[in-house]
Order: structure tokens, then sequence, then C-alpha cells
């Protein structure tokens, strides 16, 4: 059995879900009440492959909510993504995606440091971030949807938002490696790692946001968007495509410009209807069928056996690895969702 850990996008979000999943009490609480909700199993998920497999999963509700960092509930947060593990594991799923701010959580505040959760060890090997698969799918995304838009990626400059992250380190592994775009352009807070990932790769120009964004044709979106950042449409080359690879996805409201083009980055497409409510609730255009590549790659390891952290720790994913999830994602028909 596979295991999915998500949260919802806000207090309000969270609100009107607990009431269509059915949680009357939980639906009219304020931000108090939800710090101290405990995990839920809220969803039973049933997803075949286009091989014929069938494999079953759940949906851990973490009760996690953004405002508990807002808020510097440090403390609460992390908490809530190790009970959310906690209730995984006694609950016997065998690989358990962590969905959201919950693998942000546990790699920033190193929760690999705390295994006991109460009666129960963390076994770690169950649980798997997501984010090789995830950067896979924003890759096939960049090299599928600039064809559709126009963008020849041998003349293209791409700008990654949060290249010192792990899941954009690996985006700037893969497109180094594995294509022939004409520069890259990194983009992050912390310049000591900015230097290093210039150093690894060979290549690239470090910029700041507001100089790269004129002279990209492509933007991988895969940083937080800091409080109060507006972005002006007028600073974007025409055209331009945007890979929001963000959570929650809001840079199609934000950017209204017919030749900007904004795809959900990290998201997939099965081939085959999924049995399940949870992606309604996030607002997937096709819920059966759409879902975070984070999620997905849990059920890919369901369907391969492969009980092992997959994704783990910072800036550890390789293009080999990219290969294999990627491999193993077309397999059990899995594609990136394109423009």
């Amino acid at each position: 059995m596979f295991g999915l850990i998500g949260h919802l996008t806000s207090l309000q979000h969270a609100q009107l879900v607990a009431r269509e999943l059915g949680y009357p009490e939980y639906a009219d609480q304020g931000l108090d009440f939800w710090c101290s909700a405990p995990p839920q199993i809220v969803d039973s998920i049933s997803v075949t492959s286009v091989t014929g497999q069938k494999i079953e999963g759940r949906y851990v509700e973490s009760c996690f909510l953004p405002e508990m960092l807002a808020n510097r509930r440090i403390k609460t947060a992390t908490r809530k993504i190790l009970n959310a593990m906690a209730h995984a594991q006694k609950n016997g799923i065998n690989i358990t995606a962590l969905g959201g701010f919950s693998s942000i959580i546990f790699e920033n505040f190193n929760l690999n440091k705390f295994p006991q959760v109460r009666n129960i060890k963390l076994e770690f090997e169950r649980f798997t971030t997501g984010n090789t698969h995830t950067a896979y799918i924003i890759c096939r995304q960049v090299e599928q949807a600039s064809q559709q838009v126009g963008i020849d990626l041998s003349q293209a400059t791409v700008a990654i938002c949060g290249a010192t992250g792990d899941i954009g380190s690996a985006v700037c592994r893969w497109l180094d490696k594995k294509t022939d775009v004409q520069d890259l352009l990194l983009i992050a807070r912390n310049q000591d790692r900015l230097q290093e990932l210039q150093a690894e790769l060979g290549r690239g120009k470090i910029m700041a946001l507001e100089t790269a964004l004129p002279l990209a044709d492509i933007v991988v979106w895969v940083a937080s968007m800091p409080k109060g950042l507006e972005i002006d449409t007028q600073t974007f080359k025409k055209p331009c495509l945007l890979i929001d690879g963000g959570y929650p996805k809001n840079l199609a409201t934000k950017l209204q410009n017919p030749d900007i083009h904004v795809l959900n980055g990290g998201i997939v497409e099965h081939s085959l209807d999924i049995e399940w409510k949870i992606m309604q609730i996030v607002n997937m255009d096709v819920p059966a069928r759409q879902l975070f590549a984070c999620f997905a790659e849990s059920m890919l390891l369901e369907f391969e056996k492969l009980y092992t952290n997959f994704s783990w720790g910072r800036n550890q994913i390789t293009v080999d690895k990219m290969e294999q999830i990627g491999q193993i994602s077309v397999k059990h028909g899995f594609r990136p969702l394109l423009v």
C-alpha cells in the first residue's frame, strides 16, 4: 500500500474542504484548533497502471497549514509532519510521499534527528519526498512545452528561480546534461550555494530575479513566492514559457498576458482514471487524471515494489535517478501536463 501526506493551502481552504469531506467539527474552527488537530486518513485510492497492475493507497491529511509558519509556530509545524508520518506507518503503509510543505519542513528542520514519535520509531525508508519525479516532470515540461509555444531550446535562455533547492538544482543538472539549452540563469537567495552550483555545472550565470526575467525565454519557478512580491508582465520576453512549480500554484492569476504561457509545473496526467476524491479539492482541472508528481512517485514505487526513500536529503538528485523514475513513470502510464 502507498500513502500520500498532504496539506491544504490556507485556513480558509481547510475549513471549506473539511465540510466537503464530512468533518463539520473542523469546518468552523480557527488556527488554534488546526494546530491541535491530529492527522487523519481521509481518502482511499485505487490506481491502475496501463500494464493492468492495480494498487491501493491512502491519503493522510496532516492538518498542517502554511499560516503556522507565517505565525512562527515552527514546533507545531514540525510536530504535524512527524505525527502524519507516524500515522502512515502505524496504518501499515509501505511507501509514503511527503507532499507540498511536508518535505520542505522535514528537510529544513532536520526532522530525521527525531525518529521517535511517542511509541513509534519512524522507519525513514518508508518515506520519499517525491522530488526526483517532480524534477523529472518539470524538465520534460520544459522540453515538450517549449516546442508547443515555438521556443527553440538550442537558442533559449532558461532562468531557474530557486536554483539551489532540491528540485531546482536537479532541473539545472538535467538541462545541462540532457538538453542543448543555450544559457542557464541561476537565481536563489544563498550566494554561496549558487556559486557551488555554478562550479558543479561548469556554466550558468548567477543573477538577481529582476535582472534575469527580461533575458529569459523560459522561467522555471521552484522557489517560494516572497510575501508582497509583485511581478510586472512587461519585464518578460514575449513569448515566454513560465513553469510554475510552486504550491499553491498562483502565477497564472498574477500574470495575465497572452504571450506569457504559464504551465502548472510538476503535474502529471495518468492514462486511466484514478479512484479518489483528494485531487478534486485541490482544484485540478481533471481530478480523475491529474496529480502532483511527488504523489505519483509513491505510486510508482508501490507499482515496482521499491520500498525505499527514493528521494531524500538536499541536493542528492542525480540525472541517473531522474532517468530511472522517468522510465518507470512512462511504463505505468504517466505523462507531463502540457500547455
